[in-house]
């Protein structure tokens, strides 16, 4: 494959959707895309498969699988997945640029707003509330993403397995995954049933869209065949791209400066996070807070309301933590650069190795599809994720609802419990009641943490919360 990869071509391509009319369809996915992951691949699978019908059902869930393998982001690896499907390395750059840009932006606002006011009360009550919805989100996305992930015994028994391993066991994530993939290669091999995967995405009730019907059709496009030359140069591209910074970093201001540190970690969180926003909430929250110092539990979850009211990934929160590392150690420069700067490096550094994986691997996990072995182990592994995300739930609840938590060990096992005398009343009748919203009365997110953030403000402001 050649450079012409990376130029517009002239012709417009055989299945007939112009560039122009991808970034377009691009930029309204990015601006509609709040609710986390589950909210957002729900968007994505709604325009790209049911109305534009771009690519079909089966096509759809074989790249969302394998973007659940990957570390990061799976519903930004999943928009460049679709955007390289369709026109090549440039289609893919600009479907997740795209995908992030809203976001990035919109935190940074935010972040600079929450370092300048957040000790005003408005605001506190403001992110009190906010605070207090997520929980009802984060249970949301564990009952969307379980309810297409665990399709039987097998899968439940999966997903129970990879909870009580991470929230107890402390068995790295990783681990689990390699667990949960051999299991499932294992069964799909053998050509058990309970790991063939279901083939309905859409709404309860909806006809899957077949590959056959959509414009790229069933067969694979000729960019799209494995190439160890294109391979080679886009990697060392996005190697470069990635490392190169933090190469700098380190050589010029020392391992122990803030920027140094943000980017080895961030980059560290790029390789070893897997299970998608989030698996890599869980484990950033823990060495952000405990080891690192930068912020504390309840800032965490305050950053964690303001990517779930902005689009875009969730993941985007960890500029939020990057921006309030630098911001509270700025060295010479002045607080609110420092922190604008880590905003971008945290950003890049996070996204970045993305477009890595997808350009990397896309091409040999498109010429796999249909491959029973391998789809039962992407299954395998996506079931195991849904226990990643019910820990980060009961991770978030213990914090957002108690004041205090205690680890307990016992048997070699360490196990976190609340200390219910400190109990936050006024958190527990907020999630209660957003979580009531949400699953009984059908709210939708936007106007759940709306309501509950004035909620929060009119609680502050009477000295309640």
């Amino acid at each position: 494959m050649t450079d012409a990869v990376l130029r517009p071509s002239a012709e417009a391509p055989a299945h007939g959707i112009s560039f122009g009319e991808a970034a377009r369809v691009w930029a309204r996915v990015a601006a509609l895309s709040f609710g986390g992951p589950a909210g957002q691949i729900a968007v994505m699978h709604r325009i790209v498969v049911e109305e534009k019908r771009w690519i079909g059902e089966e096509r759809f869930l074989h790249a969302l699988n394998y973007c659940m393998l990957l570390p990061g982001p799976e519903a930004q690896q999943l928009a460049v997945y679709i955007g390289w499907l369709l026109h090549k390395t440039r289609g893919g750059l600009v479907a997740g640029t795209l995908f992030v840009l809203p976001g990035f932006l919109s935190i940074l606002a935010l972040s600079w707003i929450y370092v300048l006011l957040g000790s005003v009360d408005a605001v506190a009550g403001l992110f009190f509330g906010l605070k207090s919805a997520v929980l009802a989100v984060v249970l949301q996305a564990v009952l969307r993403v379980g309810s297409r992930a665990l399709k039987n015994r097998s899968t439940v028994a999966l997903a129970a397995v990879a909870f009580v391993a991470i929230f107890v066991g402390q068995v790295p994530f990783p681990l689990v995954v390699l667990g949960a993939g051999l299991i499932g290669f294992a069964g799909g091999k053998a050509g058990h049933p309970a790991f063939q995967g279901g083939k309905e995405h859409g709404a309860a009730g909806s006809k899957a869209v077949p590959d056959r019907e959509t414009a790229l059709g069933e067969e694979m496009p000729a960019h799209a065949h494995p190439s160890l030359s294109w391979s080679l140069k886009i990697s060392g591209a996005c190697l470069a791209l990635w490392l190169i910074p933090v190469a700098l970093l380190l050589l010029l201001l020392g391992p122990d400066d803030v920027f140094s540190r943000i980017g080895v970690f961030f980059s560290q969180m790029a390789v070893v996070t897997f299970g998608g926003a989030y698996a890599v909430l869980a484990y950033v929250a823990q060495q952000a807070v405990d080891t690192y110092h930068w912020l504390a539990p309840g800032e965490m979850l305050d950053g964690l309301g303001m990517a779930e009211t902005t689009p875009g990934p969730l993941i985007m929160v960890l500029e939020f933590v990057g921006f309030l590392a630098a911001f509270r150690s700025p060295g010479a420069l002045p607080p609110l650069l420092a922190g604008t700067l880590a905003a971008v490096l945290t950003t890049w550094v996070t996204f970045v190795p993305c477009f890595l994986w997808i350009f990397l691997g896309a091409p040999f996990i498109e010429k796999l599809r249909g491959n029973r072995a391998v789809s039962a182990t992407l299954t395998a592994i996506t079931a195991a994720v849904v226990g990643v995300i019910l820990n980060l739930a009961v991770w978030f609840a213990l914090h957002a609802l108690f004041r205090e938590v205690a680890d307990v060990q016992a048997l070699g096992l360490v196990l976190e419990i609340p200390v219910l005398a400190s109990v936050n009343v006024a958190a527990l009748l907020l999630t209660t009641a957003a979580i009531v919203a949400v699953f009984r009365f059908k709210v939708g997110m936007i106007p759940v943490l709306a309501a509950c953030s004035l909620a929060g403000l009119v609680l502050r402001l009477a000295g309640v919360a």
